[in-house]
């Protein structure tokens, strides 16, 4: 039990593998979502999943280092030019939380993650 305690969310969560299906799973929502799915029209989505799953790994204490853009400077012209706003980001978060779920993650794992993205909001929407 104290072993489980001193597991990283990475490790949690299941690592590279799990980081990398709870990814790829995730955009293809994203994409079919048609409120989200503008957002990334002029983007190479193969770089973008690999982008976050670097960010995962990294925000959720895996051994990879990040060294992309800051989440402020990463998202300021879809804030600015296509009008990202809470609403959005609400909906990420639930695509985020439906593909958890469909990955058979823990629920308690779920809103530890849910509430790591919940600290991003005003980064994100650069407020």
């Amino acid at each position: 039990m104290t072993q489980a305690l001193n597991l990283t969310l990475y490790e949690r969560l299941g690592g590279a593998p799990a980081i990398e299906a709870a990814v790829d799973r995730f955009y293809d929502r994203i994409m079919s979502d048609p409120s989200l799915a503008h957002f990334f029209d002029r983007v190479s989505m193969d770089k973008q999943r690999e982008k976050q799953k670097a960010f995962m790994t990294y925000v959720f204490g895996g051994p990879t280092n990040y060294s992309g853009k800051s989440l402020r400077i990463a998202h300021q012209r879809l804030v600015e030019e296509y009008g990202l706003k809470d609403s959005h980001f609400d909906s990420v978060v639930s695509h985020l939380r439906s593909t958890l779920r469909e990955l058979k993650v823990a629920p308690e794992t779920i809103k530890e993650v849910v509430a790591l993205v919940e600290t991003t909001r005003n980064d994100v929407l650069n407020r």
